[in-house]
């Protein structure tokens, strides 16, 4: 089905269950863009692509979930009622620029984040019900085609992962992994209902923060905390990044439940990093949040939560 799909023109290596695809002329060098994009280009850019093949843009999931976890922490949840309940429906589909909050993200010996990785990120995704597996190998293709428009080229693109499926529950899945020149972008999911796989979805999914990365080749805290990168240490400045985006979905400090998780961001702001407040930070992280879906607290108010809470 992936042959069909993808064509000719990419080499199959297959070992088992062990899968590989690669392009022949891979060894050519990669020349990043001249000027960046900035990231409100990047999403426009990544909305109009995916629209080119099929997927059009819904509205993002609300941050605060209460399903299986606390807050959403993928747009794979719009899926939940397909995959896990076996109802033919979907809470969206289509292409979803969704901010999450994971805490799952890759740390060094020292428990601060390696590159590549945030606490709270955009999870690009695709999220489509399909009815022939044929469905997902055109998904995969269209992806490629949505990567050549952004900029890059199939030549520095890779996939791989096993066709062993997994099962997790309700749900059970076969995942391929892709890469841009050795780095690790996401993943493409063919999932089905455990009980009733007639009930089938692809769920395709990188981070815009990792792809304006991979695509740029700028230093991570650069790109991630722009002017700010030298303010304060990354771990302060990715705790704040994150208070803004739970704050601003009216996730407040509690003792439990989701607001416990804004206590705990919180938190990790190390106090003597922000002797002059947080304003200029928080700020920048509203703008970009707001890209994304409409926040429903005034950024002045996300400032006084923080500095109340760090003074508490």
């Amino acid at each position: 089905m992936l042959r069909a799909a993808l064509g000719p023109h990419w080499e199959f290596t297959v070992d088992g269950p062990r899968l590989e695809i690669q392009h022949p002329r891979r060894s050519t060098p990669y020349s990043p863009p001249r000027r960046p994009p900035s990231w409100k280009e990047l999403l426009s850019s990544l909305e109009a692509a995916f629209a080119n093949v099929g997927a059009p843009r819904d509205d993002c999931l609300p941050l605060r979930w209460g399903r299986d976890t606390e807050l959403t922490i993928s747009a794979v949840q719009a899926l939940d009622p397909l995959l896990k309940d076996g109802r033919p429906q979907t809470y969206r589909r289509g292409f979803l620029p969704q901010p999450v909050v994971r805490f799952t993200g890759d740390r060094d010996a020292s428990g601060d984040l390696r590159d590549g990785f945030l606490t709270s990120f955009v999870n690009v995704s695709r999220v489509q019900p399909i009815e022939q597996l044929d469905e997902y190998g055109s998904i995969l293709d269209g992806w490629l085609s949505v990567l050549s428009q952004l900029g890059f080229h199939a030549r520095h693109l890779s996939v791989h992962g096993t066709l062993t499926p997994w099962c997790r529950r309700e749900v059970a899945g076969i995942t391929l992994h892709f890469r841009h020149f050795g780095l690790d972008l996401g993943d493409i999911v063919l999932l089905w209902n455990a009980d009733d796989p007639t009930y089938m979805a692809v769920d395709l999914g990188t981070g815009l923060e990792r792809l304006a990365w991979a695509r740029t080749q700028q230093n991570w805290n650069e790109l991630i905390f722009g002017r700010f990168a030298e303010t304060a240490p990354p771990a302060t400045l990715d705790a704040i990044r994150t208070a803004t985006l739970l704050l601003g979905h009216g996730i407040n400090p509690t003792t439990r439940g989701a607001g416990g998780i804004t206590r705990r961001v919180i938190g990790a702001i190390d106090p003597h990093a922000v002797h002059l407040g947080v304003s200029s930070m928080a700020r920048h992280a509203y703008e970009y949040w707001s890209l994304f879906s409409g926040l429903r607290a005034p950024w002045p108010h996300i400032v006084h939560a923080i500095e109340e809470e760090l003074r508490g």
